[in-house]
């Protein structure tokens, strides 16, 4: 079996865990995201949904280490993340460093702004979470700079964490909150000397990415979410009135500022979209230097698609292996992204996918043994 094969499926049916696991329950970002290494590979996985209950998947503790089985039989090594040791801490004016910032494996990663413009509205994107995060209590409103220094110079530190992902809801304002992303993204850097990732809608003025550049950034995620114009309209009514083409201008600006495959794009499989359109514009979108971020739904929790089912593992292998390897070919794979989710890949089973396709032949399957 190959190691993009088990990640696509363990991404549909979810991983029934019989050992101690570090989740991410809910809320904006990796939902109910079980953080997990499958054979030196970081993945995330779905853990706490209805539907797990039915995955052949099991996590396993072994004599020395964990291991994926399914039916009996030992498909993968397997290492749950520990809990991050940084989030014990405080800051000095007393907010719980694990209401800042959270890990996500390897990656440090935060929403600045916890509300958005969208939220609560007609404008509301479908499958965001963010004011489901807040609801909870798990974070706070408005994380500021000098308290997200702390946490990443802690992060680094403590547990390891090797880059930074910042994102943010929405403002009213022209730069869509870019410009506050930037300034918090430039004061962790300058902390930890971690890269950092800034993401944010197209502003009204593209100087605004030129701004955030000047801050040092790193990367930028830009996220159209689907190249389907009509599930687009559905699914994120703001995103469908700035227009796929403002995307494609506000990606080309970004790449001649920040350079070749240091721009992301979500794209979100499941949503009922054309997956010839999801190629096609995933083509283009590399050939401007664009990374398209491919990932199966994850639904959310008291979003308003909290009862889609994530997409079958044929449909998200049939469209990602049209995309790896035009993503190889061109020379825009995920080892070259210096920080955010691209870089870490471990919501999308593309990165493994690239590998494949660059390894010797003979080194594509991972090992499978009976338990026992």
């Amino acid at each position: 079996m190959k190691l993009a094969d088990l990640i696509i499926d363990l991404q549909y049916r979810g991983l029934r865990v019989n050992a101690p696991f570090e989740r991410r329950p809910g809320g904006a970002g990796p939902s109910d995201a079980g953080m997990i290494w499958i054979e030196g590979t970081a993945v995330t996985v779905p853990v706490d949904a209805g539907f797990v209950a039915g995955s052949p998947y099991t996590l396993e503790p072994e004599d020395a280490g964990f291991g994926i089985y399914a039916d009996g039989v030992r498909l993968a090594a397997a290492a749950p993340a520990d809990r991050p040791r940084f989030y014990d801490l405080t800051t000095a004016d007393g907010v719980p460093y694990w209401q800042l910032a959270l890990m996500h494996l390897d990656s440090l990663a935060s929403t600045v702004l916890q509300t958005c413009a969208y939220w609560g509205n007609d404008d509301q994107c479908r499958f965001c979470g963010i004011g489901v995060s807040l609801a909870s209590g798990n974070t706070v409103t408005v994380k500021r700079p000098a308290q997200l220094a702390e946490v990443a110079a802690a992060a680094k530190e403590l547990d390891g964490a090797v880059d930074i992902t910042l994102t943010t809801g929405s403002t009213y304002g022209p730069d869509k909150g870019a410009l506050y992303a930037a300034r918090c993204g430039q004061a962790m850097k300058e902390a930890s000397g971690l890269p950092v990732e800034v993401q944010f809608e197209p502003p009204d003025d593209l100087a605004v990415i030129d701004k955030v550049a000047d801050r040092g950034i790193d990367s930028v995620g830009i996220h159209v979410e689907t190249f389907d114009p009509a599930v687009l309209e559905w699914v994120a009514p703001p995103k469908h009135r700035t227009g796929i083409e403002r995307y494609f201008e506000a990606w080309e600006h970004a790449v001649g500022r920040f350079g070749e495959g240091q721009v992301s794009t979500y794209v979100i499989l499941g949503m009922g979209e054309d997956p010839d359109l999801i190629v096609e514009g995933c083509w283009r979108a590399v050939d401007i230097g664009v990374y398209p971020f491919i990932v199966p739904l994850r639904p959310v929790p008291g979003s308003l698609m909290a009862d889609v089912l994530p997409p079958a593992p044929d449909y998200v292998d049939r469209v990602a292996r049209q995309v790896a390897p035009y993503l190889v070919e061109r020379g825009l794979t995920a080892d070259r992204v210096t920080a955010g989710c691209a870089r870490c890949q471990a919501c999308s089973p593309v990165g493994a996918m690239e590998r494949e396709l660059q390894a010797p032949a003979d080194r594509n399957l991972i090992p499978v043994r009976a338990l026992g």
